[in-house]
């Protein structure tokens, strides 16, 4: 190793921080599914509904 690569080591470190984080933030924006917001708790008022209709009948 000489000394330029030596000196270019952090720099390249530094770059490869910043390349990821580019990365991740464009991957954030791009990629617009967030599962969390699709999470169902259970059945909706919908489903209720048909339910009781289908007791009633």
């Amino acid at each position: 190793m000489n000394s330029m690569e030596l000196a270019l080591r952090p720099l390249r470190r530094h770059l490869a921080r910043l390349i990821a984080r580019c990365v991740a933030l464009i991957d954030g924006v791009i990629n617009p599914y967030r599962p969390e917001l699709y999470y169902m708790r259970g059945p909706g008022p919908k489903c209720r509904a048909r339910r009781q209709a289908a007791l009633r009948d």
